[in-house]
């Protein structure tokens, strides 16, 4: 069987990652064969370990595929550029096409 694992990166300090998991969730339901692990990313020590660029961070099968090099690295709230604007994370849309790349890459 195949399936995806998406690795939600976040900190308490930002509410839009669970924006992130609701959206994770919502394709879940729609049959997207979709493994959510959480990891919470609580210090500045750990942020400088996983590279993460802020909150949230969706990892597809390990890889950040919104990925900004030139974002800072640390415990802040990071910010997508989707159809509508900037949000604080991917669209359904986003997702599925980032889900499905995966699937076929």
């Amino acid at each position: 069987m195949w399936f995806v694992k998406v690795t939600l990166q976040y900190f308490d300090g930002c509410p839009h990652w669970k924006v992130a998991e609701a959206r994770i969730e919502k394709l879940q339901a729609e049959g997207y064969d979709v493994v959510l692990e959480r990891q919470l990313i609580d210090t500045p020590e750990a942020a400088e370990q996983q590279g993460f660029r802020g909150s949230p961070t969706l990892l597809v099968d390990d890889v950040d595929p919104f990925a900004d090099v030139d974002a800072p690295i640390g415990l802040s709230c990071r910010l997508y550029e989707t159809e509508q604007g900037y949000f604080g994370a991917p669209s359904l849309d986003q997702l599925r096409a980032v889900l499905a790349e995966a699937k076929t890459g």
